[in-house]
């Protein structure tokens, strides 16, 4: 079993840089070019960083910024990587991540943002949503990510028309994006139950997030939504795990803590071979205690 880190450092000097299409408007196309160039050099630079202290603290996995190229798909400033002036040298950078994490066991992935939803009745919705992927597909490549993962979206007051958008929609990915795609059940919508037939019709990997089936149950328990998440994959099987900041008594258990909590790590995975991504505010430092703990655990 491999912990995952999740995109950003609480304490570690490892930064990634935004920009805001509100800012770049100010300038020239060329300048806009320029300064996004210097941007995504930048992020390639950190990135390699990021895997660097994964593989010096032992950490198996790191998730990717969806925002690892900012404003990539944006459409007033959204560019090609061939436009931007070291557009070469980005996609060379991006490349020796990739050399790098093969050569060290680190696996990568994406978790693209919320307004990702391919279930969607609004096509604009969904056209931007394909964009995205495609963006994220393409980096993906350059650093051997196997993971694009996204929920579900929405109900529409109709789940199972949602349902089948979805399962249309996935079946007509391009390559890059469908052979890394995966479904995560999420805490307000759609459950393991609900997605994995979706998985079954689609050849797409669910991502259990045992978190997220905590706070919305379905008729599986954690047992068995493992193991039909299992049965699902074709690689490295990836999940979630995270703890309720203020308990599972508390006002809103969807909160994540900033550390994990062992007693919410199911006993069951630690024999698994399977990524195991830590979703907790306190970034490297949650993984490594939990790495600390599970250890501990497993002497005791």
């Amino acid at each position: 079993m491999r912990l995952g880190l999740c995109c950003v450092f609480k304490q570690a000097d490892i930064k990634f840089r935004r920009a805001t299409a509100r800012y770049l408007e100010k300038f020239s196309r060329a300048e806009q070019l320029e300064r996004l160039g210097e941007i995504c050099l930048a992020n390639a630079v950190s990135l390699k960083k990021a895997l660097v202290f994964c593989r010096g603290k032992g950490i198996g996995a790191f998730r990717i910024n969806s925002q690892i190229l900012p404003l990539k798909t944006h459409p007033n400033v959204g560019y090609g990587i061939e436009e931007l002036p070291a557009g070469d040298l980005i996609v060379e950078s991006f490349l020796d991540c990739g050399r790098f994490s093969r050569t060290n066991d680190i696996r990568t992935s994406f978790h693209p943002d919320q307004f990702i939803v391919l279930s969607s009745p609004n096509q604009d919705v969904v056209k931007r949503s394909l964009a995205d992927l495609a963006y994220q597909a393409e980096v993906a490549v350059w650093v051997g990510a196997d993971v694009i993962n996204i929920h579900g979206g929405g109900v529409y007051g109709d789940k199972p028309s949602a349902l089948e958008r979805l399962t249309r929609e996935i079946r007509q990915l391009p390559r890059p994006v469908a052979e890394r795609l995966t479904l995560e059940n999420d805490d307000r919508s759609y459950t393991p139950e609900d997605l994995l037939p979706v998985c079954h019709k689609t050849g797409i990997p669910l991502v259990y997030d045992v978190h997220h089936h905590r706070c919305l149950k379905d008729g599986l328990t954690i047992g068995q939504a493992t193991r039909s998440a299992l049965a699902t994959w074709n690689r490295e099987p990836l999940f979630h795990v995270s703890s309720p900041l203020n308990g599972w008594s508390g006002p809103d258990t969807r909160k994540h803590h900033d550390f994990i909590d062992p007693d919410d790590f199911p006993e069951t995975w630690s024999d698994l071979e399977i990524t195991v991504e830590v979703e907790a505010k306190a970034k490297e430092l949650a993984v490594l205690n939990l790495m600390e703990q599970l250890e501990q655990r497993s002497l005791s």
